[in-house]
């Protein structure tokens, strides 16, 4: 029996059998061990990654593609012994599992799912390897899609597809611009329009209300004049008006005409004047 010591790195377990028997986990640090009734083998305990090589599969729709990807795992260090108990070489497992997988998981999804939901895929894969790994104390923590590339003449297809909608996209993109345009234009005309009659209301109202206050005014200075003349005529006395009325008959008088109607309180009017003439007469002959 040879003793010997076996350093453990940090990140690492060191899982011993002695004659043959699993004896458990050794902590990092230095460990002795007897040679040759005591074996060891390092479990790493460090996120891995791998890079599983291009595989080609068939979508739902029956469409070749070729897809890699990469699988990211490390081993729970409460389940380390699983590693080493549970599976030859976990590493190379893994891989042939993430192939098989990965055809069971696009053969049920369409050529279009595959190209617009990678991180639906991703999450799927991850899920449906880690239902797998689990049984080796293995943690499948990320899976992540590098490329996919489909045939030659789907890809082919594939871009006359792209070109005729865009051809289409830019197709309606101009005629919504249009149809904007004509919105704006009858938008604005319609504003427009409006403003208008409502410019051809204010100006009617306006003038209404100056034609109102005009009449107003004029109303009022007719009365106005009507009030002045009926205050100075109180003053006028009857002599005042007979001379006004002589002034009138003077002036009939210079005119062409021959016949003159007059009124009966014409005479009336002239009483004033008469008796001042017999008045005068009278105080002549005495």
């Amino acid at each position: 029996m040879i003793p010997y010591v076996s350093i453990v790195k940090q990140y690492e377990r060191l899982a011993v059998f002695t004659l043959g028997k699993y004896a458990g986990l050794r902590s990092p640090g230095l460990q002795l061990l007897f040679w040759p009734f005591q074996v060891s083998k390092k479990i790493d305990l460090r996120e891995d990654v791998f890079d599983i090589p291009s595989q080609t599969v068939i979508t739902l729709d029956n469409a070749p593609i070729a897809i890699d990807f990469l699988v990211y795992l490390r081993v729970m260090e409460h389940e380390a012994a699983k590693s080493v108990l549970e599976v030859v070489g976990y590493q190379n497992a893994v891989v042939g599992i993430a192939t098989t997988t990965l055809r069971a998981v696009i053969g049920k999804i369409s050529l279009d799912e595959v190209l617009s939901q990678r991180d639906r895929i991703n999450e799927e894969l991850r899920s449906e390897l880690d239902q797998v790994t689990e049984r080796w104390g293995i943690k499948v923590t990320q899976v992540e899609i590098r490329e996919v590339e489909p045939a030659r003449d789907i890809q082919e297809a594939m871009n006359r597809q792209m070109s005729a909608e865009r051809v289409r996209r830019a197709a309606v993109t101009e005629a919504e611009g249009t149809r904007q345009a004509a919105i704006t234009v009858a938008e604005g005309e319609k504003q427009s329009a409006i403003l208008k009659a409502e410019g051809a209301r204010q100006s009617e109202i306006l003038n209404a209300q100056g034609d109102q206050q005009a009449a107003v005014l004029r109303a009022e200075g007719f009365s106005t004049a009507l009030d002045r003349i009926y205050q100075v005529a109180k003053t006028v006395d009857a002599n005042t008006l007979s001379l006004q009325y002589f002034d009138t008959l003077k002036e009939l008088g210079s005119s062409e005409s021959t016949k003159f109607v007059f009124p009966m309180e014409f005479t009336n009017l002239l009483s004033p004047f008469i008796k001042m003439t017999r008045d005068a007469e009278d105080g002549g002959s005495g």
